[in-house]
């Protein structure tokens, strides 16, 4: 599936360069999305503290969240300034510590992807609202 278009119209939410607040940043979700489902907000909640976390651990910055609601579909995307290196879908294995992250948004999510940029790159998740 081609990713679509760069969010023109979402709210924004910057994540700082180091330590990020992962709570505040569900938080901040929760609040724009107040009055959808408990499941789904948990979902995204997951979904964007999944794609923060892998901005972290394996990209530089400078790193922003973004969710916006189009129709009956809720988009979460998460840049960082690293253009390169692209997640890869693990496999989850019970004595494995790691890998589980894009499991999880693929398995939450009605699809997910990602968009190259010059100055890096987007990781988005769709979900069904």
């Amino acid at each position: 599936m081609d990713a679509p278009e760069v969010l023109r119209t979402s709210a924004r939410y910057p994540l700082p360069d180091s330590d990020p607040d992962l709570a505040e940043l569900r938080s901040w979700a929760a609040t724009l999305l107040h009055d959808v489902s408990e499941d789904i907000r948990l979902d995204v909640l997951l979904v964007c503290t999944e794609l923060a976390s892998n901005a972290y651990e394996h990209a530089d910055g400078p790193r922003t969240v973004r969710l916006a609601r189009v129709a009956e579909i809720i988009r979460i995307e998460v840049d960082d300034g690293t253009p390169a290196t692209l997640p890869q879908l693990g496999v989850s294995r019970i004595s494995d510590s790691r890998g589980r992250g894009l499991v999880l948004v693929a398995h939450l999510s009605r699809c997910w992807g990602t968009r190259e940029a010059a100055d890096g790159k987007t990781v988005w998740a769709e979900i069904s609202a």
